[in-house]
C-alpha cells in the first residue's frame, strides 16, 4: 500500500533545500519505493495564503499523511504579527497536533569534514551522538503564560516549566531503546539541583531505568553538559532532555559536527509518524542564493526511510549517496575549505543524486 508523505516546504531556503531532498525522493520512487507526495504551506508561506501559520488545509494533510518533510519555517517579515500567528507557531501546533513528542537529533562528524569543525580534530573525529530531545511539553508548552503587569505596576513576562509524568516516562522509553541499539550509555539532562521540573524529570528517569538494566545511566546538570559537549564531546553516547536544553545542546552539537547544515532530525509520535527536517533555521539572508546546504534535509529524508518507513536500505543507500559527495570533495558554503569544490545548492542535490 502506497505510504503519503506531505512536503511542506516552508519559509526562506526551505523551498530550496526540500527541492533537493525531492530529487532524491524521485529516484527511490523510480527505483520501487511507493509514497504519493502531496505539498502543503506552513509558516510564514501559510500565513501568506491563509492567514494562520498551520491551517485547517495543512492540518488536514499533515494528519492523513504518512510522514512529513519540512523546509524550515520564519523570516524577519513575520516578527511583528501578533505571537499567535508568527510562522514558529507553526511548528509548534503542528508538533503538538500531532503528538510529535520524541525529537531525534543525530550529531555525526564525517571524516571528510573534520577540519571544518571549530574543534580540533583530534577532539571531535569519529564523534557520533544522538541526542533525544522532548519536543511537545515543558517551557514552550507550559500554561500560563505571557506578559503582564505585576503587582508593582511593572511589566513582566513569564512562562512555566511543566512536565507530567507520563511525558518524562515516554520519552524515557524513547531514549533507553535507543541506547540498546547503540553503546548502551544514556546521560540525562537536568537542572535538579535548581528547578524542581527537573528534579521530578531525573526521579522518574532513574525509575523507568530499572527497565533496562543492560544500559548505563548518568546525569549531567545542563551547564555542565554544554561545557562538556566542547571540552570532551565523544565522552557522550545517547543524551535525553527537555525541550528547553534539547533545543540549545543539540544546536550546540551541530556546531562540533562542522555545521547545522549537515544536521538532520526527527520528530516522531508512538508509532513512529514522523516530521523530518534539518536541524537549522529558514536562513533569510541567502535564501533564494543557491548556497545553502541540502545536505541535512537528504539526510532527514534518510532517517525518514529509516524510522517512518522501516526500509533500512534505503536509508542506507541515501547515507552513503551523501558520504560518496563528500568525498568527491564536493563542499557548500557552509563546510568549504581550501583543496575542496564550492557548489551551489542544486548542484549538490545534482551530486547525491548522481552518488546514488
Amino acid at each position: 500500500m502506497s505510504k503519503k508523505i506531505l512536503v511542506l516546504p516552508g519559509d526562506g531556503i526551505g523551498p530550496e533545500i526540500v527541492a533537493q531532498a525531492k530529487k532524491v525522493l524521485n529516484v527511490l520512487q523510480a527505483d520501487g519505493l511507493d509514497v504519493t507526495l502531496d505539498e502543503a504551506p506552513l509558516g510564514g508561506a501559510a500565513y501568506d495564503q491563509y492567514g494562520s501559520p498551520y491551517p485547517e488545509f495543512t492540518q488536514k494533510l499533515a494528519r492523513e499523511a504518512d510522514a512529513i518533510l519540512l523546509g524550515a519555517v520564519g523570516g524577519p517579515q513575520y516578527d511583528q504579527l501578533d505571537r499567535p500567528l508568527r510562522p514558529e507557531r507553526g511548528l509548534l501546533a503542528i508538533r503538538k497536533d500531532l503528538n510529535l513528542f520524541a525529537n531525534l537529533r543525530p550529531a555525526i562528524l564525517y571524516p571528510e569534514l573534520a577540519n571544518a569543525s571549530t574543534l580540533k580534530p583530534e577532539v571531535v573525529s569519529g564523534l557520533d551522538i544522538l541526542i533525544v530531545r522532548e519536543l511537545t511539553g515543558d517551557i514552550y508548552f507550559g500554561q500560563p503564560r505571557g506578559i503582564r503587569i505585576n503587582e508593582h505596576g511593572e511589566r513582566e513576562g513569564f512562562n512555566t516549566m511543566v512536565y507530567a509524568e507520563s511525558e518524562i516516562r515516554r520519552i524515557a522509553h524513547v531514549a533507553f531503546q535507543a541506547a540498546q541499539k547503540r553503546n548502551k550509555k544514556l546521560c540525562s539532562v537536568d537542572k535538579a539541583n535548581v528547578l524542581e521540573a527537573t528534579e521530578f524529570w531525573k526521579e522518574i528517569v532513574i525509575d523507568v531505568a530499572k527497565e533496562y538494566p543492560d544500559v548505563t545511566l548518568s546525569h549531567m546538570y545542563v551547564d555542565n553538559a554544554a561545557m562538556q559537549l566542547v571540552r570532551n564531546p565523544k565522552q557522550f553516547d545517547v543524551v535525553v532532555t527537555g525541550n528547553i536544553f534539547g533545543d540549545i545542546l543539540s544546536d550546540q552539537a551541530s556546531m562540533l559536527t562542522g555545521s547545522i547544515g549537515m544536521l538532520p532530525s526527527a520528530s516522531l509520535d508512538q508509532n513512529n509518524k514522523g516530521l523530518y527536517e534539518p536541524s537549522h533555521g529558514s536562513a533569510p539572508d541567502i535564501a533564494g542564493k543557491n548556497v545553502a546546504n541540502p545536505l541535512a534535509t537528504i539526510l532527514s529524508l534518510a532517517m525518514m526511510l529509516r524510522y517512518s518507513f522501516n526500509d533500512e536500505a534505503a536509508a542506507q543507500r541515501v547515507e552513503n549517496a551523501v558520504k560518496a559527495v563528500l568525498a568527491k570533495g564536493l563542499r557548500t558554503a557552509d563546510i568549504y575549505e581550501a583543496g575542496t569544490e564550492k557548489v551551489s545548492c542544486s548542484a549538490m542535490g545534482d551530486a547525491v543524486v548522481a552518488a546514488l
